[in-house]
C-alpha cells in the first residue's frame, strides 16, 4: 500500500512537524533546544544514562565519556533509578563533581507508584548522584493501564510536587514506550506536566505509534518531547532490518518537534560518531522524510523490530481496543 503526499502531511500533521525554536546559540557547535514549557535550553543530543552504567566500561571510561560530551556542547543526561542497579547513577555522581554538575541539565526517573515509594527513589537517587537537586524527576515506564490511576490516587504527585516545593526536584514528567494508551491517559488525568518521554523512529510511524497517537497532544501542551528508542532499543533492532542506517534513524527522530533525542553511548568512538551527527543536523526535507518512511513501511509489520511495543517481561502487552489488533493490518489508516 503506498503513501501518497497529501496523505503523508495529512498524517504528519505538517505543523506538529515544526522543530521548537533554537534555545540559544550552539556550544562548541552543538545545537540547543527549548525544553516545552519549562523554557530550559537543552542539547539536541542527550547522553542516555543506561549505556554509561554496563559493566564493560570501567568507572575511569564512564566518566571520560560523561565529561568529554559535555565539553562538547552536550547538557542534557539521561538516567534511571533502577539502571544497572544504582550504578549508572553512581557513576554520573562523579563524573559530575569538579564542576560539572553545573554544566548540566540532570534527568533521572523513578518506579514510585505511592507515596512512600515515590519518597524512597528519590532520596536514593539524590545520594547516589550526589546532588541536592534533580532537575527532571520522570515517572518511568507507564507500561500498564492500572499505572496511571495508581500515580494520580496514590500520592504519588502529591510527594512529587511536595519535593518540587523542597527544591529537590525542579520539573515533572513521565516516560513509557510500550501502549500509547496509557501516555494519554497521564495526558488526560489533569496534572500539568512539564515532559514526556517517548520512542519515536522511523519504524514508530507505521505501527502503534507514539509519534502520530501522542506526540501531537503533548505539543498542544507544550510539553518538553524526548525522544528515545530512536535504534529501536538496546541493541539497535532497527539496524537488524537491513533497509535503514544508524544515521538515518537518528537525523529521522532530530527531525521531528522533540527538545532532545537521548542516544545510549557506551563508547568514546560512539560518542564522537554522534556528536559530530548533531552538530552537523540538517533537518530532513518532506521528500526525504516520505522517502524514508515508504521505504521501511514493509519491515516495520508486525512490530518485530520494536519489540517493547509487544512483549514485556517475556509475555504479551494485551493490545487495548483501538491499538491495531490485527497483525495483517498493523499500519495506523
Amino acid at each position: 500500500m503506498s503513501m501518497d503526499r497529501r496523505t503523508f502531511l495529512q498524517l504528519s500533521a505538517a505543523g506538529a512537524l515544526a522543530l521548537p525554536a533554537l534555545a540559544a546559540e550552539p556550544r562548541n557547535g552543538m545545537p540547543y533546544r527549548t525544553l516545552g514549557k519549562t523554557g530550559e535550553a537543552v542539547s539536541l543530543l542527550c547522553l542516555g544514562g543506561y549505556h554509561i552504567g554496563g559493566k564493560e566500561l570501567t568507572d575511569a571510561e564512564a566518566t571520560a565519556i560523561m565529561r568529554r560530551a559535555v565539553d562538547e556542547g552536550v547538557n542534557f543526561f539521561d538516567n534511571a533509578w533502577q539502571y544497572h542497579d544504582g550504578r549508572s547513577e553512581e557513576r554520573m555522581g562523579q563524573a559530575l563533581k569538579d564542576g560539572y554538575r553545573d554544566k548540566v541539565f540532570l534527568m533521572t526517573k523513578h518506579k514510585g507508584l505511592d507515596a512512600a515509594r515515590a519518597q524512597e527513589h528519590l532520596e536514593t537517587s539524590l545520594r547516589r548522584l550526589e546532588v541536592d537537586v534533580i532537575d527532571l524527576w520522570q515517572f518511568h515506564e507507564i507500561v500498564h493501564p492500572e499505572q496511571p490511576k495508581r500515580i494520580y490516587q496514590n500520592g504519588a504527585l502529591d510527594f512529587a510536587l511536595k519535593a518540587r516545593d523542597e527544591g529537590k526536584i525542579r520539573y515533572i514528567g513521565f516516560t513509557g514506550h510500550h501502549i500509547n494508551s496509557t501516555h494519554l491517559e497521564m495526558l488526560a488525568g489533569g496534572f500539568d506536566w512539564d515532559t514526556i518521554q517517548m520512542p519515536l523512529n522511523v519504524f514508530d510511524y507505521h505501527f502503534r505509534s507514539f509519534q502520530r497517537n501522542v506526540m501531537p497532544k503533548a505539543l498542544e501542551k507544550n510539553l518538553g518531547v524526548i525522544a528515545m528508542k530512536t535504534l529501536g532499543g538496546s541493541p539497535g533492532n532497527l539496524l537488524d532490518s537491513k533497509v535503514v542506517s544508524a544515521e538515518e534513524c537518528l537525523r529521522y527522530s532530530m527531525s521531528l518537534p522533540v527538545s532532545t533525542v537521548v542516544s545510549g553511548m557506551d563508547s568514546m568512538a560512539v560518542l564522537e560518531k554522534n556528536l559530530a551527527l548533531a552538530k552537523a543536523f540538517q533537518p530532513m526535507a518532506d521528500d526525504e522524510r516520505e522517502a524514508l518512511l515508504a521505504r521501511v513501511r514493509p519491515e516495520a509489520a508486525p512490530g518485530r523490530f520494536e519489540v517493547y511495543k509487544t512483549q514485556w517481561h517475556r509475555g504479551s502487552i494485551p493490545v487495548p481496543p483501538g491499538e491495531d489488533p490485527n497483525p495483517e493490518d498493523f499500519f495506523d489508516s
